[in-house]
């Protein structure tokens, strides 16, 4: 091929697509099961998913298998049982996650001095310095407990003294 495609002046990958194309196509057979073949298997599908509902698909492939195994049967791929449980409706529902709680960032209390809440923030001046600013709040009036500032940063534990205070 590599010698013909230099006589002819055409790349190698170029003369090799028009030989493709030029011969006539063999359709490949697959080796589908059959909708029929199917039928023997759903009792048994069905039969599972009856015993055990929580088991989804890939589960139920294993335990099918077991039993293929003792009854001497060949092996049952779980892309087939998948289709088979989704056509007869034996699927479980799609897992999502829990649904989240609505929070619109106010924690209510009965009465003041219940609990409490802490929190920082960092303001950088027009000089280039930064000073950071702590502060602890009363969840149930949002009234401002006690607050301290430092230009040299805020460690845990004057955090924490603040909350005691």
């Amino acid at each position: 091929m590599t010698t013909i495609a230099r006589s002819l002046g055409v790349s190698r990958s170029n003369l090799a697509e028009r030989v493709k194309s030029s011969e006539p196509k063999v359709e490949r057979q697959r080796n589908r099961n059959s909708r029929e073949d199917d039928i023997w298997l759903l009792p048994m599908i069905r039969k599972l998913t009856d015993e055990k509902p929580t088991y989804g698909y890939r589960r139920a492939t294993r335990l099918l298998g077991r039993e293929l195994k003792l009854l001497g049967k060949p092996q049952v791929n779980h892309k087939r049982v998948y289709r088979i449980m989704r056509e007869n409706s034996l699927c479980l529902q799609p897992y999502v996650s829990k649904p989240t709680r609505m929070h619109d960032g106010k924690i209510i209390t009965l009465k003041s001095d219940l609990r409490w809440c802490s929190d920082g923030f960092e303001i950088q001046c027009w000089n280039g310095e930064k000073v950071q600013v702590a502060f602890s709040l009363d969840c149930h009036d949002r009234e401002v407990i006690r607050w301290l500032t430092s230009s040299r940063g805020l460690d845990g534990a004057l955090v924490r003294d603040l909350m005691t205070e």
